[in-house]
């Protein structure tokens, strides 16, 4: 009876992300919504990604969870940033003067980057809205530097709390890190190459995939469920995918087109 009822209901490790699962037919989970890397708004008006503009417009369409990108400068500066260019040229081949410091960084709308402390303020004002904290791993940057950086500033702002922050990055080394030091956080990896049951041997609790990666392994997602971990999907944006995340369960959708997720869900949105 215990097993039955285990199988009714799972937590998903923090009190923001308690989703309600049921092995019976006809069971309506609930799916948050997760405004990729800002808010689509603000971007058409001409602003960046990750500016603390989208963050307000997230917190105010009252989103599940808003995705930011912290880079760590040369200069031991968290950096808010996920803009793909800086006077027309790639990011990558001009990386170690980009992030030589914040002040090296104005990005071409004429914007400057916020600070990690910056960001937090906001995040702060409306803490309704998870923070979905990207750890970005960046060549010659220390990793585990980013890491206990990034947890005094939540600490600081009051915010280190696993039903206000979730952590995802695509460098496998900062999950296995978050997972032995601080496992009562979701913590998601986002490279599609590591299957539910590998993450899970290495304590990390959830994945966060393109679409694309559980279009081509849909039983990834009753596998991870089966072991209690959080399925994302990120830049779903299309109708048709967002249908297809919708119909494959996952727990929640990260897209640049939040109201349409939202139409299509309807009274499925998962909202704190």
């Amino acid at each position: 009876m215990t097993n039955h009822i285990n199988s009714l209901i799972r937590t998903v490790f923090a009190a923001s992300m308690i989703l309600l699962f049921s092995a019976g037919a006809g069971a309506q989970n609930k799916i948050a919504i997760t405004a990729h890397r800002g808010f689509w708004k603000c971007e058409a008006a001409g602003n960046s990604e990750n500016s603390i503009a989208s963050l307000r417009e997230a917190q105010n369409a009252g989103l599940w969870g808003s995705e930011f990108d912290a880079h760590l400068t040369a200069d031991n500066k968290i950096l808010i940033n996920h803009d793909n260019t800086r006077g027309g040229k790639e990011i990558e081949q001009t990386k170690l003067r980009y992030f030589k410091s914040v002040q090296a960084c104005r990005l071409k709308n004429g914007e400057w980057p916020s600070t990690l402390n910056q960001y937090l303020k906001q995040g702060k004002a409306n803490d309704k809205t998870v923070l979905v904290f990207e750890l970005k791993p960046e060549k010659y940057r220390s990793e585990d530097l980013l890491i206990s950086k990034s947890v005094r500033s939540l600490k600081r702002h009051g915010l280190f709390d696993p039903s206000k922050v979730i952590f995802i990055s695509f460098s496998k080394h900062m999950c296995d890190v978050i997972a032995q030091k601080y496992p009562e956080f979701t913590n998601q990896y986002l490279n599609g190459d590591i299957s539910p049951k590998d993450l899970k041997k290495d304590g990390i609790n959830g994945l966060d995939y393109h679409f694309n990666v559980l279009k081509n392994h849909p039983e990834w997602v009753a596998e991870a469920h089966a072991l209690g971990m959080s399925v994302n999907c990120w830049t779903v944006n299309k109708e048709e995918d967002i249908k297809a995340m919708i119909d494959l369960g996952v727990d929640c959708i990260t897209t640049n087109e939040p109201l349409l997720v939202r139409k299509l869900l309807g009274d499925r949105e998962l909202t704190l």
